[in-house]
């Protein structure tokens, strides 16, 4: 699958507004700048893809996989009340799913994230949160 990767290359907008946490096998694992709302986004790491059944079933089962898996890592780390799973485009066109913990009391419930208050970065570039679900993340893809 590694020929798979030739000529990929991140949305700008994703990476100004991320941090990179990993590499799955097919996923480029994302953390959002926003420490307001515990959010992940997964990038599968095949050039010229913008919606999933672009992707070959293979490669389509695996992200999968890898969505679920760090949607479970997401949860046990944050004990959120709802895991927010979806992929929207509208803007970045590059497939991309975005994994949120959603809380009852967070700053938009039960709304939308998107676009709502001013995105506040984490102060320490992600990096316990990171350590807490990275781990967590090659746990629940090795359980699957």
């Amino acid at each position: 699958m590694t020929d798979d990767f030739q000529g990929f290359s991140l949305h700008d907008k994703l990476a100004a507004d991320t941090i990179e946490l990993m590499d799955l096998r097919i996923s480029k694992v994302l953390l959002m700048n926003d420490v307001r709302y515990p959010w992940v986004i997964l990038v599968p790491r095949v050039a010229g893809v913008q919606e999933l059944y672009d992707l070959h079933r293979a490669q389509r089962a695996l992200f999968t996989d890898e969505i679920t898996a760090t949607a479970k890592a997401l949860q046990t780390v944050t004990k959120g009340h709802k895991m927010n799973v979806g992929a929207l485009g509208n803007i970045v066109r590059q497939l991309h799913v975005h994994v949120i913990a959603r809380f009852e009391k967070d700053a938009t419930w039960p709304g939308p994230v998107w676009g709502e208050g001013e995105r506040e970065p984490y102060a320490d570039n992600g990096d316990a949160f990171a350590a807490l679900l990275r781990p967590q993340i090659v746990d629940e893809m090795a359980a699957l």
